[in-house]
């Protein structure tokens, strides 16, 4: 190769990688907020300032807002779905009883009065100081721009906003189930989403959520016998008080003031949320990495111990999900009691919290590990529920699972259940369905958050543990901060095992698709041989690779593995005391394998597919052959 053909060659290498690494593209939103809560009427004003950068390739004319409380309306979506779905969702729901002492059930929401219900008005929309305009439809704002934002510029916008805190029915809203007078989840005007599939203005229908990262900087003006909680740091510690000053300074209040106003900054996250209540308290304790955990909870005996008995738990729950993810990016994590059940936030979750520490960790810990892969990783949790509710799932019972003195050796075990429960209702939807199109909530919940789950307990049984292990953190460090998709997490399984994964995630995520293997027969040799044939059968449509456990009557073990031929992949061998032998690999295309134990049939007691039970097969019975 001559000298220029070789200089060329490099430059057009160099040139490729750098193509590669700025292919990712992100939009950024920096929110200014100044807003003012009147805790007579629960109506609140507020300013915003955005400041947008469209780092995308495209031209855009015309931006989304999701203005969330407009959902708390009768015959919104929100409405309408909870009363036309098939299992509406309980809280949504009131019941009472007909002349003939029959029970009926009512949404919560078509009863709402005019100052019970949500909204959030819109006024004065400016870009760069220009009138734009500005269409409410429902729960989103459109919004035609007075100028186009060019690719890779930024533009300013401004508004004003008129709110109203709708009585608490789901996530946000006012004097909750424990009487927490305010929970601010979705209340402020929030761009949509603009990414490489173009713009993710979906109507709020109390679903998921997708967000556009940049810095919060919220200032909120609020009677002064308030104490708050949320997203962010809070910037003026010492005229606050409420246990959130500096230690051995002075608090700094004005004596005759009536208001207080709160200033938190929350830099790069994709939400912000806040609660307040006159009857908080209060405890700080140090976490992993010194990250300050806040607990705010009711002032009520009811609650006070169980929250002081959750605080060291989560501090031992962080510390895990930093150890099997990776480390928590942010130096405060507030737990704070409010909202309807648990819902996670940027930097913080409300949880009802009304039980023991016990029963709290049914939520905290699950709310917590969504920091890790909502909000942080932030997939797109409408379009794919499953990666965040699913993965989060996985390290809580894995995190669970650490706190007992005596493990399981399978703390999945119950959702392989419930999974297989769902196949055999036939209501099951692949887990590429949206989250706002499943027929019915516990299709929805089964599949994103055990279902979800499986991808990756399975993973563990395709690639073993280890590399799942590995897999998780890779996927971690390479797309935090990036809005990664389903391919993302595969191939960051695929990068560290070596392995083929398109066929799993296909099949998982995209089909219905099921795992039904099964043992055809057990024949032990005619000719005098010492040696027993096995014929094996897929009976489900998705393939895998087999782990097959022998026992013998003399209680010994032996293992054989068939790879799986579209994986090109060999595991590692999971229980290494064990004698493992490799067989020839299985294609797909054939139901049939059939394989030879060296030993007569006399002396085998039994033989198991998938001794570990990681495998999703639907129809275990047939799986096992043991002599009786």
């Amino acid at each position: 190769m001559n000298f220029k053909l070789l200089f060329g060659f490099i430059l057009f290498s160099i040139s490729s990688v750098f193509a590669q690494s700025k292919g990712y593209w992100q939009q950024k939103a920096d929110y200014t907020m100044d807003v003012s809560m009147n805790v007579e009427n629960y109506q609140y004003k507020g300013k915003q300032k955005l400041v947008y950068t469209n780092n995308s390739g495209d031209t855009l004319r015309r931006v989304f807002y999701h203005l969330y409380p407009n959902a708390f309306q009768p015959g919104s979506e929100m409405d309408i779905r909870a009363q036309t779905i098939a299992d509406p969702d309980g809280r949504f729901m009131t019941k009472s009883k007909d002349a003939a002492g029959k029970e009926i059930k009512e949404s919560r929401i078509a009863r709402l009065q005019p100052n019970e219900i949500g909204y959030l008005k819109i006024s004065n929309f400016k870009q760069d100081g220009i009138a734009a305009s500005a269409k409410e439809v429902s729960t989103i704002l459109e919004v035609t721009l007075a100028k186009p934002i060019l690719p890779g510029k930024s533009t300013t916008f401004t508004l004003d906003f008129d709110g109203q805190v709708p009585v608490q029915i789901r996530r946000s809203g006012r004097n909750n189930s424990v009487g927490v007078e305010l929970s601010m989840a979705q209340w402020y005007p929030k761009i949509a989403e603009f990414d490489f599939e173009g713009w993710h203005a979906d109507p709020y229908i109390a679903r998921e959520f997708h967000g556009v990262w940049g810095n919060f900087d919220v200032k909120i003006t609020i009677d002064k016998n308030y104490i708050l909680g949320g997203s962010g740091y809070l910037q003026n510690k010492n005229e606050i008080g409420f246990g959130y000053e500096d230690k051995g300074k002075a608090v700094k209040k004005d004596p005759n003031a009536k208001t207080l106003t709160w200033h938190f900054i929350a830099p790069n996250v994709h939400d912000f949320t806040w609660a307040a209540d006159k009857n908080y308290l209060h405890d700080v304790v140090k976490g992993p990495n010194n990250v300050d955990l806040h607990f705010i909870y009711k002032n009520d005996p009811k609650y006070i111990q169980n929250w002081k008995d959750l605080e060291p738990l989560m501090v031992r729950v962080m510390d895990f999900y930093n150890k099997t993810v990776g480390n928590y990016p942010y130096k405060q994590y507030s737990f704070i009691q409010g909202g309807d059940g648990g819902m996670e936030y940027a930097m913080c979750t409300l949880i009802l919290g009304t039980g023991t520490a016990k029963d709290m960790l049914s939520a905290a810990p699950h709310e917590l590990a969504h920091s890790w892969f909502q909000q942080i990783l932030a997939s797109n949790e409408s379009k794919h529920p499953w990666m965040d509710e699913g993965f989060s799932t996985y390290i809580e019972y894995l995190a669970l699972n650490e706190i007992p003195v005596k493990k399981v050796e399978n703390p999945f075990t119950g959702i392989y259940k419930t999974y297989y429960s769902l196949v055999d209702s036939g209501k099951e939807q692949p887990l590429s369905t949206h989250g706002d199109r499943f027929d019915i909530n516990k299709s929805y919940s089964i599949a994103s958050y055990y279902k979800g789950a499986l991808f990756l307990t399975q993973l563990e049984y395709l690639i073993g543990t280890e590399n799942t292990r590995k897999a998780v953190k890779r996927f971690y460090k390479d797309f935090k901060f990036k809005h990664p998709t389903p391919n993302d997490m595969k191939r960051s399984a695929e990068r560290v095992s070596g392995a083929n994964l398109d066929w799993y995630l296909t099949d998982w995520t995209e089909t219905l698709n099921t795992i039904d293997y099964g043992i055809k027969n057990v024949e032990g040799a005619t000719d005098g041989v010492q040696r027993t044939g096995v014929s094996l059968e897929r009976i489900g449509r998705t393939p895998m690779p087999m782990d097959i456990l022998v026992e013998y009557t003399d209680g010994t073990k032996e293992s054989f593995y068939i790879p799986l031929r579209m994986m090109s992949f060999e595991k590692a061998n999971p229980t290494p005391e064990i004698k493992r032998t490799v067989l020839a690999d299985w294609a797909w295309a054939n139901p049939n394998y059939f394989f030879e134990i060296p030993k007569a049939k006399t002396s085998i007691k039994k033989i198991t597919i998938d001794p570990s039970g990681l495998m999703a097969d639907v129809k275990r019975d047939n799986n096992v052959y043991e002599v009786k």
